[in-house]
């Protein structure tokens, strides 16, 4: 898993940008301005920021130790995930689905139905 992989992923998702709007080395995924996928470009080790249903975030962290609370976040509604070798980039993909739908979700209602055509994934 590179960078490359995950910020295409991220960014085939409708309405997806991307920014830097902390420093030079967190690149940040939004929908309709809202994050839903952070990562530090710079590190060794690449990582992601995911949003997580809360009683979800905690059972991933028990299950995967490549699963800890959201680095830098609000450790109730995000996780950070350790992509390193071995993770099924199926599971991953889910992951990041699961953060873009609760941001999605959290949209006004015109957003999702109108602009998006979003009945969820």
């Amino acid at each position: 898993m590179d960078i490359e992989e995950l910020r295409n992923y991220c960014l085939a998702k409708k309405c997806v940008t991307e920014e830097f709007p902390f420093d030079e080395v967190t690149l940040v995924f939004k929908v309709y301005g809202k994050m839903f996928a952070l990562c530090n470009i710079a590190e060794e080790i690449l990582s992601v920021n995911l949003k997580c249903e809360p009683s979800k975030a905690l059972t991933l962290r028990e299950e995967y130790d490549f699963v800890l609370p959201g680095y830098h976040m609000n450790k109730k509604h995000w996780n950070t995930i350790i992509l390193k070798a071995g993770i099924p980039k199926k599971l991953l993909w889910q992951w990041i689905d699961d953060s873009y739908d609760l941001v999605v979700a959290q949209l006004p209602k015109k957003v999702k139905t109108e602009i998006l055509g979003y009945t969820g994934s």
